[in-house]
């Protein structure tokens, strides 16, 4: 449920690099430790005023932090024919584009990403930045000296000098269109029509639909009806087509009874006017949600004859919990779905004869009190005869090989306490699977993924990526190679090419270079261990600092909090570290600190289960306790002044964080949370409730605290947030209003899902500054006098 922050457009972006590179020069100037100033980090440096910390926060926020270190991220991926890799190496503004030959072991350099730009620029007319374009469906021939990649165009780069453009690239395939390009399926007023795109024939396949029961058709998004202007939105028509062109497997949705939100956009772009829109949104713990019914269509057949014949798939209908289309795929000539029960009580896998619709459960998985979805999947696995499916039947994710014959059983491929994560490849010939897995290793963080080979028989695990650091690996397109990045939140990431037999290294491509950050005065993130409530649970964290940071002082401590069951937060790696907005935060003058507390997921079942129906106490205890850790270890922490924030899961957390706990943390601000799980989309609610009675559902609500509030509490929410609805917001202030508490409620206009414009981050820092820290932030206008004042982002470089 938590999801990225929103791109900004290019102007957009354009525009907050001049501001970070501005905002830190103007930071780092007063402070004394500008270009030249500071010869190495832990310098001291004078005293920021509160309005330096928000520069200096502003800079850190925009991504100021990456651009001072060099080849974090070397882009490097396979070329198109396997045969070598290409990858981007240097400062910015200067990466130099490779090549390594993977058969003769060797590196060449093309051109400067900038230079190669500049050409392309120069071919289509406008600008073109060196972070934008893609290498695409790349080749290079070393004897002809030829570079020949897709962007927009398919090109060629000749001796690393001239660029000659080709064809445009091919437009995307018709929607609905066959694999040999024959027939095309559209939708049309709720019914599906195929169309014989060499003579014009249309066929109608279907004639009994309705708006409430359209065929091929999904739920409609808010995010489409707000940009079409109408409930019924165009859409893709939803269906899979046979590999041999034959059948499309497709559904019909019955949204009969179901109940609609509604959602009024007060400040429509262009519009002096408001408007409002009702539209379908399963909700967690509705009596009635939208169903799924799947169907098969011979689509020759039915134009031979003159009418279709609509093969109902012998499963049972699905509720949707999501408004996506359900599962529907092809293996081979076979048909294949896997369906879940509501309350995420159960996942079959089905096998369906398309001829006649009838299917048969292949795999099917069980758990109490719930199958948690996030750490189980149930994958198709034909050259093996049957399906792989990663488990908790054991109490941790493992790898069964599961037979047809026996879709309750299955043979274990793995065993122990650590977490399977993803499988990568099946290897039939090799009878091998590469997966991903975490918390094997002794001694490692228990979170960081490795890359593995294992038997299709089973056995121990041969590990891959021996370095015990966080390990994220790119496969060739034979499972031979991989691309490995890895790294730790104080390990900068290198990038190395394995041989996958046996994991060896092949070569070294890069290793980031973090000196000049260093040297900038960053704090470096601190990965910190501890132990729950309980005094024995291993908990791990993370605690950012503010820039050249003084033991000398105390801080008041901020908890950047998602609890959610479905994940964990607290970075493995570099790059998620230096990036995390908790480094902007802790500019202002704030420890600020993240958690994975019991509840959460990734560390096995009896982790994660504390979070079952217990969504209103999970985890509280357990932030408090490593918080108090934390200050005994640092004792410049300051836990008599602690805060909170959080985004959707995490502005639910954050709230209740503060109603729940009230003597402890003094001041939340809470961003398009979830506040009461049953007006959310019912799949994040229930994969954790499950199929919860109305008094649980009660229990969970943070309304139903609302009347403990003592701190300070921000609710923060998007007028038209598609992900949780800004009733929420709305609802909670309500019940803190009833209850005769203060509180304070910013609506974003035209604003979405964590959305957190220049105007969000003011307000919280604002926030945070005049009721934690008991300081007075600056005025806008100093802000943007101060701003106006800026040097040249160049000038210091």
């Amino acid at each position: 449920m938590r999801t990225l922050h929103h791109t900004p457009s290019d102007v957009a972006a354009k525009r907050v690099r001049r501001l970070a590179s501005s905002s830190l020069a103007i930071a780092l100037a007063i402070a004394g430790f500008g270009a030249g100033a500071a010869s190495a980090a832990g310098s001291a440096p004078a005293a920021l005023t509160m309005l330096d910390r928000y520069h200096l926060a502003d800079a850190y926020l925009h991504g100021i932090t990456t651009g001072l270190v060099t080849d974090a991220d070397l882009r490097a991926s396979f070329t198109a024919d396997g045969k070598g890799i290409l990858y981007r190496s240097g400062p910015d503004g200067h990466r130099m584009i490779r090549y390594f030959d993977i058969a003769t072991n060797t590196g060449s350099a093309i051109i400067e990403d900038g230079r190669l730009a500049q050409l392309l620029a120069q071919q289509l007319g406008h600008p073109v930045r060196a972070t934008e374009f893609a290498l695409d469906d790349a080749k290079v021939d070393p004897a002809r000296g030829t570079l020949t990649f897709s962007w927009q165009k398919h090109w060629t780069l000749s001796q690393g000098k001239t660029l000659t453009a080709g064809a445009d690239l091919a437009a995307e395939p018709a929607d609905g269109l066959s694999p040999d390009g024959r027939y095309r399926i559209v939708a049309r007023n709720f019914n599906l029509v195929a169309i014989d795109t060499a003579s014009g024939r249309e066929l109608p396949l279907t004639t009994d639909g309705t708006r409430d029961q359209p065929y091929g058709r999904n739920i409609s998004q808010l995010a489409d009806i707000l940009k079409q202007g109408t409930e019924d939105p165009v859409q893709p028509v939803s269906l899979a087509w046979s590999p041999d062109s034959k059948r499309i497997f497709t559904w019909r949705l019955d949204t009969r009874e179901v109940k609609r939100l509604t959602m009024t956009q007060q400040n429509p772009p262009g519009s002096f006017y408001p408007r409002s829109f009702s539209y379908v949104y399963p909700l967690a713990g509705a009596e009635k949600l939208p169903m799924a019914t799947r169907l098969i269509i011979d689509v020759p057949a039915a134009f031979a004859r003159g009418a279709a014949k609509i093969v109902p798939v012998a499963m049972p209908a699905e509720a949707l919990l999501y408004p996506a289309a359900p599962d529907m795929e092809w293996i081979g000539d076979r048909a294949r779905a896997n369906w879940t029960a509501r309350g995420y009580g159960q996942i079959d896998a089905y096998d369906i004869d398309p001829a006649t619709g009838a299917a048969r459960v292949v795999a099917r998985e069980t758990d109490k009190p719930l199958v948690t979805i996030t750490a189980t999947s149930l994958q198709p696995a034909p050259e093996l005869g049957g399906e792989l499916v990663i488990s908790e039947r054991s109490g941790w994710a493992q790898l069964y090989l599961v037979k047809p014959d026996a879709p309750d059983g299955g043979t274990a491929l793995t065993h122990g306490a650590w977490e399977v994560r993803s499988v990568e490849r099946v290897d039939a010939d090799r009878q091998s699977i590469l997966l991903t897995g975490a918390g094997r290793e002794p001694g490692w963080n228990p979170y960081w993924l490795g890359l593995y080979r294992i038997s299709t028989e089973g056995g121990t695990p041969t590990l891959l990526t021996p370095e015990p650091l966080d390990h994220h690996v790119t496969l060739s397109d034979d499972g031979r190679w991989g691309i490995d990045v890895m790294s730790s939140p104080t390990t900068p990431p290198e990038t190395v090419l394995r041989d996958l037999s046996d994991g060896h290294i092949v070569s070294r491509l890069g290793k980031a270079d973090a000196r000049a950050l260093l040297a900038s005065g960053f704090t470096l993130p601190e990965p910190f261990q501890g132990v729950a409530a309980d005094g024995k649970t291993p908990l791990y964290g993370m605690i950012f600092r503010p820039a050249h940071f003084d033991p000398a002082q105390h801080y008041p401590m901020i908890d950047e909090v998602y609890t959610g069951p479905t994940m964990s937060i607290v970075p493995t790696g570099w790059s998620r570290a230096i990036r995390q907005d908790a480094n902007s935060v802790a500019q202002l003058g704030a420890i600020v600190v993240m958690i994975d507390a019991r509840g959460t997921s990734d560390r096995g079942q009896a982790f994660r289960l504390p979070a079952y129906r217990n969504m209103g106490e999970v985890g509280l205890d357990d932030h408090i306790a490593m918080m108090r850790q934390m200050a005994a270890r640092y004792p410049y922490m300051d836990t008599d002044k602690a805060g909170v924030y959080g985004c959707s899961a995490g502005g639910y957390d954050a709230a209740r964080f503060i109603l729940r706990r009230p003597d402890f943390f003094k001041v939340a601000v809470a961003t398009s949370g979830n506040q009461d799980l049953r007006l959310d989309k019912a799949w994040w609610p229930e994969v954790t409730m499950g199929d919860a009675d109305p008094a649980t559902w009660d229990r969970v609500s943070n309304m139903s605290v609302a009347g403990q509030l003592k701190g300070k509490l921000m609710i923060v929410h998007g007028d038209i947030d598609d992900n949780v609805p800004v009733t929420e917001a709305y609802r909670l202030e309500k019940a803190l209003i009833d209850a005769g508490r203060d509180v304070d409620v910013v609506i974003l206009p035209n604003a979405s899902h964590c959305a957190m414009p220049p105007y969000f981050w003011r307000k919280f820092r604002n926030y945070f500054v005049q009721n934690l820290f008991d300081e007075t932030p600056p005025s806008q206008a100093e802000i943007d006098a101060a701003g106006q004042a800026a040097p040249s982002p160049t000038s210091n470089r």
